[in-house]
């Protein structure tokens, strides 16, 4: 699909979050800038963003670009088998957890961990996930910030998922007891999952489907699969199919754009941000 970008900027378009990642090779404040530019409310940010300006002033940013915080990411890793490697893990998902509520962040997206090598245990690392999450869940719902827990395709369940289906997700989230834990569905590595409308009809009956993200899936394979996350458009996934199943379970949140790919990296914000805005409203959001 080869759709032009629009000259058209700052027009707004409706539910629609620009995840950092999908313009990582920009800075932060020009990223904030442009996304507020082309009328755009909400962004998804990254701890490393934290990182590099610090909480305080990242929040400051966002507030003075009108903007607000779809999602933090990512919590997670949670799967080491040494106690020493588990406790140091909690307590970075802890900080985690400080600087959503801190960034007016709802939600905390979790990518669980891959296999541990020491062990190469998968059914001993979901068991120590769904431990973390019932630690984890008190500590979040105390500051009014949800877990999204991340099903991530199979092919990444060795180094970092060791979820790979909403159902899955939703076992561990409702074993927490907790209500601050759930799920996000992400196009990209859900779309395969014959049982994807039982799965999201699920999350939303228990109150547990907290964030929608869209990407498309590419071929060729990049080298680094994780890379290969595209416009929606460009590759094999039915947005509108997905997004009627998300608009039938009752969610009316954010929908997060979130690409990995180098040749979106390398677009001129301004740019990239067109095209997104463009296939959203052709792909996404009708069907919203």
């Amino acid at each position: 699909m080869n759709v032009p970008p629009s000259e058209k900027i700052g027009h707004g378009t409706p539910r629609l979050s620009i995840n950092r990642w999908t313009c990582r090779t920009t800075g932060v404040q020009e990223f904030l800038e442009a996304t507020a530019s082309h009328g755009i409310d909400a962004v998804g940010l990254w701890r490393q963003d934290v990182a590099e300006v610090g909480l305080d002033a990242l929040r400051r940013r966002v507030d003075d670009a009108g903007l607000r915080v779809s999602t933090l990411c990512r919590g997670g890793f949670l799967t080491a088998s040494a106690d020493a490697d588990r406790a140091a893990a909690l307590e970075d998902n802890r900080r985690a957890i400080d600087e959503a509520t801190g960034l007016g962040a709802p939600t905390l997206v979790l990518v669980v961990g891959g296999v541990d090598r020491a062990d190469k245990d998968i059914v001993g690392a979901r068991a120590r996930v769904t431990e973390a999450i019932a630690e984890l869940a008190p500590y979040a719902e105390e500051r009014g910030v949800t877990l999204s827990l991340e099903p991530l395709h199979p092919m990444f369940a060795a180094d970092r998922a060791v979820l790979s289906t909403i159902d899955q997700a939703l076992d561990m989230a409702e074993a927490s007891g907790s209500p601050a834990a759930g799920v996000v569905v992400d196009t990209y590595h859900v779309w395969w999952d014959p049982y994807l409308p039982r799965a999201i009809q699920r999350a939303a009956e228990a109150d547990r489907l907290f964030s929608y993200q869209v990407c498309d899936w590419n071929l060729p394979l990049a080298a680094e699969p994780l890379n290969s996350r595209g416009y929606m458009g460009d590759g094999y996934i039915d947005f509108p199919s997905i997004t009627s199943m998300i608009r039938g379970a009752g969610y009316t949140g954010d929908i997060e754009v979130e690409i990995f790919h180098e040749d979106v990296w390398a677009t001129p914000v301004d740019d990239a941000l067109r095209i997104i805005a463009e296939r959203f409203e052709q792909l996404v959001l009708p069907h919203a």
